[in-house]
């Protein structure tokens, strides 16, 4: 699942993950993410920091109290790279930072490891 408030950036990286064989869902704020999570159930969220209304840290904190989500792999996907950020995605509990543009072939070994098997690793 791709939470990022910029449409054109969130499409077309759903579009890549689909077009490897992951089912995805999109949305533009983090009020539409939460309520999307709590049907969708992802397994890794590519959560956008910086949003309006609602931050990706708080987005990311809210996540990890839907149920079912607490174990759900979340990456901090944004332009900020500093070590304040860096220590905020951690404090938030984000389990990774991934700094835009993202390297592909990243994305695709979130997608194709830190799913499930990140869950049962997580909150064994």
């Amino acid at each position: 699942m791709i939470i990022d408030d910029n449409a054109d950036a969130a499409t077309l990286l759903a579009m890549f993950i689909g077009f490897h064989g992951h089912d995805t869902a999109v949305a533009h704020s983090g009020a539409e993410g939460l309520a999307l999570a709590s049907t969708f159930a992802p397994e890794v969220v590519l959560l956008d920091l910086g949003m309006p209304e609602m931050s990706g840290y708080d987005v990311a904190i809210a996540l990890r109290k839907l149920p079912g989500l607490a174990c759900t792999y979340i990456a901090a996907l944004t332009g900020w790279n500093d070590a304040q950020t860096r220590a905020r995605v951690v404090a938030s509990g984000f389990d990774k930072h991934l700094v835009k543009p993202p390297d592909v072939g990243v994305v695709l070994d979130l997608m194709d490891t830190c799913g499930r098997s990140h869950a049962r690793s997580r909150c064994a």
